[in-house]
């Protein structure tokens, strides 16, 4: 056990996962040896439930000074190509971990092929020409008894002859299946004669056409971390019925080689859920092929490349995953609480700026006309290195239009007749009682007029005048910028579209995304980037979208200050 482990401990209480681990460790299994792995299938982009997978394989590892290992179960290539691995590989890194190793179950395909053929010389393996609807009829329920195959007792030539020919360009897709000779009267349906081998025509992105008879997952899985010398194995719950499928395969493969002194251990733990989300790879893809979200990284998706766009840090994701923890129970989490994790992570590390979503011009009066000050802004007061930045003051401002009020309540604290606010980094200003604001046709207010007290400016002793009113944001109008805001909500109008018996296409929220066209921001932020974390003081936290450019810039809501 390390010194990095066990100074965690120390702080922290182990989860099972973890504590299993320590337990081999302790014994002496598997020689002191702790490798782990992460093995997503690329057919698709990994959401916040695969980080919480990711973040447990490599978390684990490292904290007992082992290896995890990131292997592509490339098993499936209808469904696979390079883009889903070259994506997956980049969100990995952007969490913020590194594999020990890069394999993909395509490396061990001749090794799964020499597995099944000894299979069918051993009878424990048959081809099967039934339809897969025949075949499902057949396995029976979990309280009755599966039927035997038709095909199950052929001799061991014909099925290693048929075998071979499923392995050809000139096999029908659907005709033909390899099946484990097992147990058809097995309560674990998994058990029940499962498929291992299928015919599938489509070029595999690595392999090319070299292969048409491709692996199942269940047969592939355990081998795979078998070949590798993975000691654990930790997955999610739904694979603990797979777990003895998983087991009796690995028993095969050491019964065929007898070389390994090991064997995988699989740990399930619980799932990530989200409320108003689906984790569903199915569902996500089905929002991106018909244009429902514009693509696997539009920032409504729970997709980690979805996440890094709104603007998520890793961290938050991250401290979000150690705040719920792993058990054995499946748990709808609140994303109430994913905010509350990216709002504390981002406060520490965001640049305040100003914007001006629904702007209304402000004109103080006694400011001199053509006169400007640059005026200093603190980018992070949690954090003084970050610096400062200039802002210009002028006689006409920005301000939002909900900060005043031509008839204000008693207790409204910002612009109204006759009252005063601070100016954020400016100063004290009082709005004209007479002639406070002008209008247009429709009654709607489109200049404000104020007077400033010059004695007030931030920094200087005449700052520190007590007034009743709040402190503003606001943008000098000759020298801030237009700019597209898109502010993003719930996907999805129910706490748990899963579980709901409609298409859950129905189910969508049609207001998750609000695009407001006419905002300001400062210059400044000219010298961001996608991906930089922001503060809009009064607002939320945002960052530039990547389809922002000098020239028309956009910045996506990552979450507002409060829930």
């Amino acid at each position: 056990m390390t010194e990095n482990h066990i100074e965690n401990e120390e702080k922290r209480s182990l989860s099972f996962v973890e504590q299993f681990v320590k337990e081999d460790l302790e014994v002496g299994k598997n020689g002191g040896r702790i490798q782990t792995r992460f093995p997503p299938e690329p057919n698709g982009y990994i959401h916040i439930g695969h980080a919480k997978a990711i973040c447990m394989d490599f978390g684990v590892a490292e904290e007992f000074g082992g290896v995890c290992n990131l292997r592509f179960d490339d098993t499936n290539p209808s469904k696979e190509g390079t883009e889903y691995v070259e994506s997956i590989l980049h969100d990995i890194q952007w969490l913020g971990f590194k594999w020990g190793n890069l394999y993909y179950a395509s490396d061990y395909f001749e090794k799964l092929w020499d597995l099944a053929v000894w299979m069918i010389k051993q009878g424990l393996a048959y081809v099967d020409e039934q339809t897969s609807e025949q075949i499902a009829e057949q396995k029976g329920t979990p309280t009755q008894p599966g039927t035997a195959s038709p095909y199950r007792d052929r001799p061991v030539e014909e099925n290693l002859r048929l075998f071979e020919q499923m392995n050809t360009p000139e096999a029908v897709e659907g005709s033909m299946v390899l099946r484990a000779k097992l147990d058809m009267a097995n309560p674990n349906m998994h058990f029940r004669d499962p498929v291992i081998y299928r015919i599938i025509h489509t070029p595999h992105h690595r392999t090319g056409t070299k292969w048409h008879a491709y692996p199942m997952y269940d047969f592939a899985h355990g081998q795979s971390d078998y070949f590798e010398g993975v000691t654990h194995s930790i997955c999610t719950l739904e694979f603990v019925p797979h777990r003895p499928l998983y087991d009796k395969f690995v028993d095969l493969l050491q019964e065929k080689d007898q070389q390994y002194d090991y064997r995988p251990r699989q740990i399930e733990f619980n799932r990530l859920n989200l409320t108003y989300t689906v984790m569903s790879k199915r569902k996500l893809k089905a929002l991106v092929d018909e244009g429902l979200v514009s693509g696997w990284d539009d920032p409504r998706m729970p997709t980690v490349c979805g996440m890094r766009r709104r603007g998520y840090s890793s961290q938050s994701i991250r401290n979000f995953i150690d705040s719920i923890g792993y058990t054995k129970f499946d748990a709808l989490n609140d994303y109430a609480l994913l905010e509350a994790a990216v709002r504390d992570d981002l406060n520490k590390k965001a640049c305040r700026v100003s914007a001006v979503l629904d702007p209304v011009k402000l004109v103080i009066t006694n400011y001199p006309k053509g006169k400007t000050e640059a005026l200093e802004a603190v980018n992070n007061p949690e954090n003084e290195a970050d610096g400062t930045h200039t802002i210009e003051f002028s006689r006409e401002l920005w301000i939002e239009r909900d900060d005043f009020m031509e008839v204000a309540e008693k207790k409204f604290m910002r612009l109204a007749p006759g009252k005063e606010v601070r100016l954020k980094n400016a100063y004290i200003i009082k709005c004209d009682e007479e002639h406070p604001c002008d209008k247009d046709a429709d009654g709607k207010v489109t200049t404000i007029y104020a007077t400033y007290d010059p004695d007030t400016r931030s920094g200087m002793p005449g700052a520190d005048r007590k007034i009743k009113g709040k402190t503003l944001h606001w943008l000098s109008c000759n020298s801030c910028l237009p700019a597209e805001v898109r502010l993003y909500n719930k996907l999805f109008s129910v706490e748990n579209p899963a579980a709901d018996e409609r298409d859950f296409r129905e189910l969508l929220n049609p207001e998750s995304l609000v695009v407001l066209k006419n905002c300001y921001v400062e210059k400044y932020l000219t010298e961001k980037k996608p991906g930089d974390f922001l503060q809009f003081q009064r607002i939320g936290y945002f960052t530039l979208d990547t389809e922002s450019t000098p020239e028309h810039l956009v910045f996506n809501r990552t979450v507002g200050l409060r829930s």
